[in-house]
């Protein structure tokens, strides 16, 4: 049976909005970490069968395939094609499962894999707005589908009210959300004081370190924050920051490791998605995490390490009350919280802040899951080798 092995992966700093990353060319982030990646594994780059990266909002310098873009800005081969994957906030883990079937299949043996976003200068959304205004139609992809209306009605589609129907389910109260935010906080503050990062980080110019963890937070003023939606109880402080960022991650075959005489660090022992309500939207890892563990025999107390995108806390505050999942396993070097989301990327990041913490504490199993538009979510598991 064919196997799909992970050799590599990195990350840029994740910035804040408006911060150290913000005036970068989303190719030349793209390209950054790209040329890292090669460089730290040493393959030769026009052995590449295919760039796969995820990257939402693909307008002005962010559209035209990234991917490819990205990666001949970093004066890599020319014969080496690419490919932009839009999941949502998923992309980048998307595009890692893509780059892993390719090789799972037999068809690639070197797939780079990863994601790029910059949301100071692409808004979240920014491509519907843009696209819709002009021509006075409503915006958002589900705005005048008469398909969507007769199945759904006019019910808001949006991540905050997602969020927000998740709390009053599952009975998440603010003053839990704030704990669990603050808890993001301290874990990141922590991981970065102890250099966890320090090998997965490839420091953009000035920026060596990610801008988002505050270490003057407190729950103090987290409570002094309005909610975002009226009557509501979810506030910035309970959400993922907006940030800009990008990383890669190189998955190779057997025969790929032989002829280029590459270690591999971890191996792919598990790719799936699953999907539920789209209006609710960000529970899917719920079911997804269920059914992973069940097509792999895993138990969930066999899992090692946990990163769950923290999109908002009572997403992960949830995802915990139904898998039963220990906490102390869960986002331990923090989270989107306080670590920040850039879209596209966040996938991959992920996985690459997966992979050196299992190689740091010495746990065998990681599990990665993220809530994705649509009410989608992948899961991906790795074993540490």
């Amino acid at each position: 049976m064919a196997e799909a092995y992970v050799v590599e992966a990195v990350r840029t700093p994740v910035g804040r909005r408006g911060g150290g990353l913000s005036t970068a060319h989303p190719a030349d982030l793209g390209a950054h970490v790209l040329r890292a990646l090669m460089d730290r594994t040493g393959v030769d780059p026009a052995a590449v069968d295919d760039v796969v990266l995820g990257c939402l909002d693909a307008v002005g310098p962010q559209a035209g395939d990234i991917a490819r873009t990205s990666w001949l800005a970093a004066g890599l081969p020319e014969e080496v094609p690419g490919v932009t994957v839009d999941r949502q906030c998923g992309s980048g883990q998307q595009a890692v499962h893509f780059a892993a079937q390719a090789v799972l299949s037999g068809t690639q043996d070197l797939v780079v894999a990863g994601g790029v976003q910059n949301m100071s200068q692409i808004p979240i959304a920014y491509a519907a707005r843009r696209a819709a205004e002009p021509l006075g139609l409503d915006v958002g992809p589900y705005a005048g589908s008469d398909g969507w209306r007769a199945r759904y009605g006019d019910r808001p589609v949006s991540q905050f009210h997602g969020a927000e129907m998740i709390a009053e389910q599952w009975g998440i109260t603010r003053a839990a959300m704030e704990e669990f935010a603050l808890r993001s906080h301290r874990r990141a503050v922590r991981a970065a004081d102890e250099g966890r990062f320090d090998r997965e980080l490839v420091p953009w110019r000035e920026v060596t370190a990610d801008e988002g963890p505050r270490r003057d937070t407190s729950l103090a003023k987290m409570a002094a924050l309005p909610p975002v939606l009226t009557g509501g109880t979810l506030t910035a402080a309970l959400s993922s920051q907006i940030s800009d960022g990008a990383s890669a991650v190189l998955i190779a075959s057997e025969r790929a490791l032989r002829d280029h005489g590459l270690t591999p660090r971890a191996r792919v022992h598990h790719l799936s998605v699953r999907a539920e309500d789209p209006i609710r939207m960000l529970s899917a890892p719920i079911p997804a995490t269920a059914r992973a563990l069940k097509r792999t025999g895993l138990t969930i107390d066999a899992i090692d390490l946990v990163e769950i995108n923290e999109a908002f806390a009572s997403v992960v505050l949830a995802w915990l009350h139904e898998t039963g999942a220990d906490p102390d396993r869960v986002n331990v070097n923090g989270g989107a919280i306080a670590l920040g989301h850039p879209l596209g990327a966040t996938g991959a990041k992920l996985l690459t802040t997966l992979l050196h913490e299992l190689e740091r504490s010495g746990g065998r199993y990681g599990l990665q899951t993220m809530c994705e538009g649509g009410g989608q979510a992948n899961v991906t598991i790795i074993e540490r080798l």
